[in-house]
This record gives structure tokens, sequence and C-alpha cells, in this order.
């Protein structure tokens, strides 16, 4: 790595441990904001409910690990349903993980959920929540019992364009269900997700030296990031996943795309000729030009996706877009960095992937 980038990537690292804070706080806020309205005839209990969700989410954005942030997830679940359970989807099967309610964390261990039909094949076809009958899912109720209503939940847990896991909840005997509230902590929970992938993925070159001396096997890298599953290979899938191969990990998206977010060029220096002072305004604009993008991907992945399908990108966008832009501006528009336009530059490269049309008609430059 030469001295450019080894400069370049602990700038990076630092903009983006300066952005943390914020982004955690933006989490909480977006979370809060889609929440059902409440009545106002029990205003207590509307608060009381809000405080429970903004410390639920607050233990998932505790977790410094993809362990910590899935129990998390699954603690904080269990308060708004009977059951729960996660399971990790690999080599084309969802497999269990972990449970809570059902009398022992691992009692989905080496379960599958049919990936082919049910509440489950359509919440990981279309990454959307989807409630169903327990009924519809397969040999599930034969092995651990249905609920008694009969009523269940599957929610995707989606990072950037997939489905890493899936997310099982039911009422038991107490019929107690809340999709609303489980599907916004799993929503925080991805998001969070990806937040930390971002800060392991540009990890200050000094740090990474720390890990120098360890064994190759022992150092997490953007290809081999820690998987929560990697110790457990389920009997159903062992075969299968001999000769195919597993998709990326829980946040190996993530990562892989921070890393090439946080990447810098390495074709002609557009920057050649400019003072050291000018040139380091412009990077910063650049940086700060990426992060706010995809902190617009970040919590807008589905519209994303939507949009560059439709080609709209923009329209449906606008409010983010705007906001961020105006940030820019407000930050870079009167300094030597203005003559760049990172800003409308990064939505093209980076949300339109290069290609302009995506943006829409009502998208100018």
């Amino acid at each position: 790595m030469g001295e450019m980038e080894q400069a370049v990537t602990r700038a990076v690292a630092q903009a983006l441990q300066e952005k943390l804070p914020e982004l955690q706080a933006q989490v909480v806020q977006r979370v809060l904001e889609t929440l059902p309205s409440q009545g106002a005839e029990a205003p207590a209990a509307a608060g009381e409910s809000v405080n429970g969700l903004v410390e639920a989410v607050s233990k998932i954005h505790a977790g410094t690990t993809q362990k910590e942030i899935l129990r998390a997830l699954l603690d904080a679940g269990s308060a708004h349903c009977a059951r729960i359970a996660l399971f990790v989807v690999k080599a084309g099967a969802a497999t269990g993980w972990q449970a809570r309610g059902f009398g022992d964390d691992e009692a989905v261990k080496d379960s599958a959920l049919d990936l082919n039909a049910g509440p489950a094949a359509h919440a990981y076809r279309n990454r959307v929540t989807t409630p169903g009958n327990v009924a519809e899912m397969g040999g599930f109720a034969e092995k651990f019992g249905g609920p008694r209503n009969e009523q269940v939940l599957v929610l995707p847990l989606a990072l950037k364009d997939k489905v890493a896991a899936l997310v099982y909840a039911d009422g038991g005997d107490s019929g107690r269900l809340s999709s609303d509230v489980l599907e916004l902590l799993v929503m925080a929970t991805s998001a969070w997700l990806e937040v930390v992938s971002l800060r392991k993925t540009t990890a200050p070159r000094e740090e990474q030296d720390v890990h120098a001396e360890r064994p190759a096997a022992a150092v997490q890298t953007v290809s081999s990031f820690s998987d929560p599953f990697a110790s457990h290979t389920p009997k159903h899938t062992a075969a299968k996943a001999a000769v195919e191969p597993a998709p990326a990990e829980v946040v190996e998206v993530a990562a892989a795309h921070a890393a090439s977010a946080a990447a810098p060029a390495v074709a002609t220096d557009p920057l050649a000729g400019l003072s050291a002072e000018d040139a380091d305004v412009h990077q910063k604009a650049q940086r700060f030009a990426r992060l706010l993008v995809d902190e617009i991907k970040l919590y807008n992945q589905a519209k994303v996706a939507e949009g560059r399908r439709n080609k709209d990108l923009y329209d449906r966008l606008k409010e983010d877009i705007d906001k961020s832009k105006g940030t820019f501006q407000k930050r870079y528009g009167s300094t030597v960095a203005a003559s760049g336009d990172y800003f409308q530059a990064e939505l093209v490269r980076s949300l339109a992937e290069d290609d302009v049309s995506v943006m829409g008609a009502n998208f100018h430059r």
C-alpha cells in the first residue's frame, strides 16, 4: 500500500469514526419516525411503548460483533412475541441458529425452514415481512408445536440486496405478537450490522497492523468476515454446501460494499497541480459526499432497488437527496471543492451505479 493510499485510508477511517455516533442516532430516529401513531386516549402507554423500543434499539446498537447484535435482536424481540427464532440463509437453505421462548436458546439449531413454499419462501423471495398460518410452515408445528391462534410471522433480515437471515415469530399460548415492533427491530438490526461492517472495513492501518503478528486465519478481512454461524454447519445442508459455494456471510455484502466505497481511485490524480491545502479540501469533500450517499443507501434499501428497476431513483428519494445535498453545500459549497460537484457525481457513481438514466427525468446534474 502506497503512502497516499495509507493516508487516504486513515482519513476515511477517521471520518467514519466521527460519523458513527450520528449514524446511530439517525437509526434510532428513523425507527421512531416509522412507529404507528398512538391513540390520544392512552398517552402514558404510548410513552412506555416508545421508551421500551428506544431501549431495545439501544441494546442492539450496543453490540460490537455479529453475535452480540443478533442475540440482542432475539432478546428484544422476545418481549414482543411469545416465541422467536433466527434462521441463517446459506447454500440455499434457512438453518436454525438460536431462539427465545422455545425452552432452549438452541432449540431450533439444525432445523430448517422451507424456502420453496409458505411464508418463509415469500419473505425470502420478496424481502418483505410475511404473516401466515403455522400449517403452511411444513413440519415446523410437528417439531416445535404451534401457537394457539395458528398465526405466525416471518421477517427477512436483509443486507444490501440479499436476505442473510429469516426471523420467525409467533404468539405461543398467549397470542402476544407485535408485528410492527418486530419489523422495526429487524430493520434497526440490519442497519446497525451495516454500520458495524463499515467501521471494521475501514479500520485505521495502525489497528490492522496490531493483528499482523497473529496467525493468518485469525485476522478478519473483507472476504473472511467474522461469521456467528461458522461453528454451526447443519447436517441437512452439508452435502449441498460441498458442491455449491456458500453465499456471503451475514455482513460480507455490506463489508465489501463499504470497502469499494472507501477505496481511493487509482486513475490519474485529478488534484495534481493543486496546493496541498486545496487538495485536502477536495479530498475531504469527496469523502463527505460518499458518506452522505452511503447513508441514503443504508436507510432506503428497498426504495433504491425499486428506483433502479423503474429508473426513477430521484423521485423516490427526493427528500433524502435534497436534504443531503443541502448538508453538503452548507459545508463545501463556498470552498474550492465546490467546482468538483462531488455530491452529484457520487449520486450517479454509487446510487445509480454509473447510469444517470436510472435517476429519472427529474434529476438534473
